[in-house]
């Protein structure tokens, strides 16, 4: 019978969970929504948890004490709220609810928490600066997709804001039976993905193409099925080599999380 990862919460007994000593908990977190024609509604939901997955993999390969708590596959959906079944959470529900499961982690003795966002629609960083001094567990983020920006750029051919190559290459990796084909009357006859370009509508203010004034996108004006951002040159190669890169620096990350001492000056260094 093959050993069960150590650090699965979702898979662990009650033994398993007295006996590991963990010391910091990672939460996945998806949203439910489109993304274009192809890929599935759990999307985000699927590369939270594998990226997880692989990140508390190489951390404990590394020494470090971590615990993956099952992936939370609800998020903020204002922007595709025209779409059917985009399942939305308003961000102060979701703070609630994260709220909740910060304090259970603190009456259950772990004291660091990196939330692995996975999901554009969430945005953390006001509910870190709420609830910072309320609790005593220290809170990390990482919004993967952004944090790979550079990586991405130099394994995919076009840019993916939402369902494009990049997120494609992921779930051709992590669960290409889950992947839309349609018919197709190349030479080669190689499946073709069921989506479309993924092409945006042009915004009609130089300023907000520029990124000097922000606002929040209606999806359903923006995209024609959801999608922004070209996903057919995505591969399975490409998604391994993206997953094996964000495991790659957040894995380490997360062992140094897990043996380092909540000194008083954590996690700045002490003075020397």
């Amino acid at each position: 019978m093959n050993e069960l990862p150590g650090w699965r919460l979702e898979e662990s007994t009650l033994g398993d969970v007295r006996d590991a000593d963990w010391r910091v908990a990672v939460l996945p977190m998806g949203a439910t929504e489109p993304h274009n024609l192809h890929l599935p509604y759990a999307t985000d939901s699927y590369e939270a948890w594998h990226l997880a997955d692989l990140c508390c993999r190489k951390a404990s390969e590394l020494g470090g004490r971590v615990v993956q708590l099952p992936v939370v596959p609800f998020g903020t959906e204002t922007n595709l709220r025209a779409f059917p079944l985009a399942m939305n959470l308003q961000p102060s529900t979701l703070f609630l609810v994260l709220r909740d499961l910060v304090a259970s982690l603190e009456a259950s003795g772990i004291h660091k928490l990196l939330i692995l966002n996975s999901h554009g629609g969430n945005d953390f960083k006001p509910f870190l600066r709420e609830i910072y001094g309320q609790t005593k567990v220290h809170i990390f983020l990482c919004n993967w997709y952004q944090m790979i920006r550079d990586v991405a750029n130099s394994i995919c051919e076009h840019e993916d804001d939402h369902a494009g190559e990049m997120e494609t290459s992921l779930i051709m990796y992590f669960r290409p039976d889950l992947i839309r084909y349609q018919e197709t009357n190349n030479p080669a006859g190689t499946p073709e993905l069921a989506a479309d370009e993924g092409s945006r509508r042009p915004l009609r203010f130089e300023a907000l193409r520029e990124g000097w004034v922000g606002l929040s996108r209606p999806w359903q004006l923006l995209t024609t099925n959801s999608g922004s951002g070209n996903p057919h040159s995505a591969t399975r190669d490409k998604g391994e080599q993206l997953a094996e890169a964000i495991a790659g620096r957040i894995g380490p990350f997360l062992a140094e999380l897990s043996q380092a001492e909540l000194d008083p000056f954590f996690p700045f260094e002490p003075d020397a």
